[in-house]
């Protein structure tokens, strides 16, 4: 009879591998079990071994980062939910920031390419929205302006999650996607407005 397996105990081995990694550690069956309760066996039991593990923890961060954007809920306004959909890629940042630093470490192989592009594409769609509903000239790229909403929301959590800068920068967000959004046509003060309803959730 197959056992029931804890996804819990799943979250455990990942959370701790990419601490044990940021930490400089050596990650190896034993080290990083030693102290959880779990024997070396969860380790195959949950991922084939440790070649196995390698490839889920990258994938783990962009699962965690798809749920966290697929919980913000669209609204009528497409410019407050490009600045909420950043507000949740900061605050998934912040909440695993161990795995935030694995999940752009591309000397770990992904088991599902396509999660990680659905981040982007999330912002094309609101993007899209918003050029529908007149905020954004028709003549901006929404892949390209996609990318410099994430280059954005990436530096700051670079920078608060895992780097140097305290939480109270977060503040940013709102002049720089304010900026950037004012350069795609929408109305400067409409717009601020529009960021900072959804950047509150940050």
């Amino acid at each position: 009879m197959a056992r029931t397996k804890d996804p819990a105990v799943r979250s455990l081995l990942l959370d701790r591998a990419a601490h044990m990694l940021r930490t400089r550690q050596p990650v190896t069956l034993r080290t990083l079990v030693a102290g959880t309760g779990v024997s070396t066996m969860a380790v195959y039991t949950y991922f084939g071994g440790m070649d196995g593990l390698w490839t889920a923890l990258r994938q783990e961060g962009f699962t965690r980062l798809s749920g966290k954007l697929a919980a913000v809920t669209m609204t009528a306004d497409p410019v407050r939910d490009l600045a909420a959909l950043g507000a949740a890629y900061l605050s998934n940042a912040l909440e695993s920031p161990d795995l935030y630093r694995v999940m752009f470490d591309a000397g770990f192989a992904l088991e599902d390419a396509g999660a990680a592009d659905e981040t982007l594409h999330s912002l094309v769609r609101a993007i899209e929205r918003a050029q529908a509903k007149d905020r954004f000239r028709t003549d901006v790229d929404p892949v390209e302006l996609a990318t410099q909403s994430w280059a954005i929301g990436h530096g700051l959590a670079s920078l608060v999650a895992t780097g140097p800068l305290p939480p109270e920068a977060l503040g940013h967000g709102v002049p720089l996607l304010t900026a950037l959004f004012t350069g795609a046509g929408d109305d400067p003060d409409r717009c601020r407005r529009s960021v900072e309803r959804g950047w509150r959730r940050s």
